[in-house]
């Protein structure tokens, strides 16, 4: 019998039939998983193999491995865009590649399986969930830009209780055991049961930067490196161990997170004698690599940040006598870029050692302070449909935590989207805090947000309120702004377009895939000649149904979509799709182009068949998923494509969809 690490010669050329297993994921779970799993098992039964596809989809994992499947394989093909558990598949040769190999490669992989490395398990191989990227042109592109994405994510995951409980704990403390100073300050008396809470709450915000590091190497180079990760995250932000006021912050945080887990990962191909493998993964990787991230840090990195904050503070010293606009803008945007790092600290403590000389200077600070969680808090709840449901649940308590002047709540949100988080946090910041400027609000001490003025520590109230509600708007104005556009939409301000006309057929001619799709959704030949402007053509088609209540949030939704990821499937394919509220009931449309649209589809070819499906985020049950994984499956029948291409009207169009059963 073979050993199941190393399959037959000849399998697949004439020789013994190989056991092959596969595991088909991407990120939604819609249509790209069950049409690479139909490809592989079309693959395997044309080249006489063997073979078990596990699909992991939006209703869940089906067609489950078993133990023994996996005893009795002779190689494993992962074609995923998220990740899958690899650790039931140790001592098997494991092949992983993107979800769109194996739609376009099916039979290669099948070739490259027997071949691919044996996966080691746990504690030698990869990051949890994460295959290795496969060698050759086959594994690289998409895939390796979805692993910095996904670690980036991991961290964020982790890092969100932290900040959520911290943040809560010190401000729930300060609500109900502060005392009020005659200065206008507040004080939690030491010893009580107060201080004690607020104490935890400042070891929950302590912990939140080493743990969003940690989690992001961790995902990276697996549990080697969990402890570099978090160590050099503590070291980052702990400035005094390179002469510096702040520590580096969560910025700081991810380079050391990136750099932990790479690190790691080139230690890990590092050929050494057999007798130490055995602890490279528990003493040797995490001493090498934690002793040389820490000390590249505090010698390497370290030393230049604390020289650019010591001049920045010195350089904000000579803007004294300037313009309180302008002074106020650049405090502004010093305090909401980092949020609690060493740029919000630099403005931070600049303005409280000048608290008692020139308060002025911490009422532009304080009036920022509260910005970017108030206006991430506020952006949530806009436009919730942007937002998954735990960053709408950490809005809330960034909300909460905005009016205690906690900053740090909007780091979640920054973290995992800073390209648009941070520059609309700054906007709002400078707003604030050139609002509190040109109204010459003071705060008498070294605190910010709300609670300040409700304790009575600021002078001029009524504009630092202003201040603090304009600035918020401006950041969840531009977040969901930013938001939007980056998924190449205007958002919900673009000028609804008037209804299309109806399809041609009447409404009731037919109806297939449980009644989703019937005459009405269904459009011969689309007007439209590039992705955006059929994507707005078909949900237009689709409100034609009275299940569409917004056809813009529908639009903007599907973008949204098609940003983390083309829908663009290959062979004329796209089948762009859309959860949101904008829809009261699942509804499927169906139009053909006939020169075919640009869509990013990964074999180049222009999308001429295009499904748009949208489902309402409530959505009861998952029957219609069921059928979408039937539509995708069936999709991969070069005839049906024929067929549906060939049909001359909406009936024979709707004959031929019948097909799908």
């Amino acid at each position: 019998m073979t050993s199941p690490a190393d399959p037959p010669d000849g399998a697949g050329t004439g020789g013994p039939r190989l056991r092959l297993l596969a595991v088909t994921a991407c990120p939604t779970g819609i249509a790209h998983t069950y049409m690479a799993a139909e490809k592989l098992m079309q693959a395997a039964q044309a080249l006489g193999h063997e073979m078990k596809v596990e699909t992991q989809g939006s209703i869940g994992a089906e067609n489950v491995l078993s133990d023994n499947d996996v005893i009795q394989a002779d190689g494993i093909i992962v074609a995923a865009d998220k990740d899958v558990d690899l650790s039931r598949f140790a001592g098997k040769r494991v092949l992983s590649v993107g979800v769109a190999e194996g739609i376009h490669h099916p039979e290669r992989l099948i070739e490259r399986v027997r071949s691919a490395p044996v996966h080691q398990g746990s504690g030698t191989g990869d990051g949890p969930g994460t295959a290795a990227p496969a060698d050759g042109p086959a594994g690289g592109g998409g895939k390796q830009r979805g692993v910095g994405y996904k670690a980036l994510m991991n961290g964020v995951s982790y890092m969100i209780p932290f900040v959520v409980v911290g943040g809560l704990l010190i401000a729930v403390s300060l609500a109900l055991g502060g005392h009020a100073q005659p200065d206008g300050g507040l004080v939690i008396p030491e010893g009580s049961f107060w201080k004690h809470l607020n104490d935890i709450g400042v070891i929950g915000f302590t912990l939140m930067v080493p743990i969003l590091s940690g989690y992001i190497a961790y995902a990276i180079g697996d549990r080697p490196a969990l402890v570099p990760g978090m160590i050099g995250g503590w070291i980052a932000n702990t400035g005094a161990l390179y002469d510096s006021e702040s520590g580096a912050g969560f910025i700081g945080a991810i380079v050391t997170g990136f750099l932990a887990g790479y690190l790691v990962v080139w230690i890990k191909k590092i050929e050494v004698p057999r007798f130490v493998r055995p602890i490279m993964p528990v003493i040797v990787i995490p001493v090498v690599a934690t002793s040389a991230l820490g000390l590249f840090f505090v010698y390497v990195i370290g030393k230049p940040i604390a020289w650019v904050f010591e001049h920045l503070t010195d350089w904000l010293g000579g803007l004294t006598g300037t313009s309180a606009a302008l002074l106020g803008v650049i405090l502004g945007l010093m305090i909401a870029f980092d949020m609690g790092g060493p740029v919000n600290k630099t403005a931070f403590l600049f303005g409280a050692g000048l608290v008692s000389k020139n308060p002025e200077i911490m009422g532009m600070c304080a009036a920022a302070i509260p910005v970017p969680p108030l206006g991430q808090g506020l952006a949530t709840l806009l436009r919730r449909k942007l937002f998954s449901e735990q960053e709408r649940e950490t809005g809330l308590a960034a909300l909460f935590m905005g009016f205690f002047g906690i900053t740090e709540g909007a780091i979640p949100f920054a973290a995992a989207r800073p390209a648009r988080v941070i520059p609309a946090n700054m906007v709002g910041g400078a707003v604030a805090g050139a609002i509190a400027g040109i109204a010459a609000v003071t705060d008498s001490v070294p605190h910010g947000g709300p609670i300040v003025a409700v304790l009575g520590a600021v002078g001029g109230v009524p504009m630092f309120f202003v201040a603090i509600a304009v600035g918020a708007a401006a950041t969840a104005l531009t977040t969901v702004t930013l938001m939007s556009t980056g998924s190449g939409t205007a958002g919900e301000s673009t000028v609804a377009s008037e209804p299309a006309a109806p399809s041609p057929s009447a409404p009731g001619a037919g109806e297939v895939l449980s009644g989703y799709l019937t005459g009405s959704t269904v459009r011969q030949r689309l007007v439209a000649d590039e992705k955006e402007a059929a994507i707005r053509e078909m949900a237009e088609l689709l409100a034609t149904t009275g299940k569409v209540t917004n056809a813009d949030a529908l639009v903007a939704t599907a973008l949204a979509r098609e940003a983390l990821g083309t829908t663009g499937l290959g062979e004329e394919i796209a089948i762009p799709h859309a959860k949101t509220d904008a829809v009261s009931a699942p509804v499927v449309g169906f139009a053909r182009s006939a020169e075919g649209i640009e869509w990013g589809a990964p074999d180049g070819t222009r999308a001429r068949l295009i499904f748009m499906i949208a489902v309402p985020e409530a959505a009861a049950g998952d029957v219609h998923l069921r059928i979408l994984a039937l539509l995708s499956r069936r999709l991969m029948d070069p005839g049906f494509r024929e067929r549906l291409l060939a049909a001359p009207d909406t009936e024979a169009i709707m004959r031929v969809l019948g097909e799908i059963q």
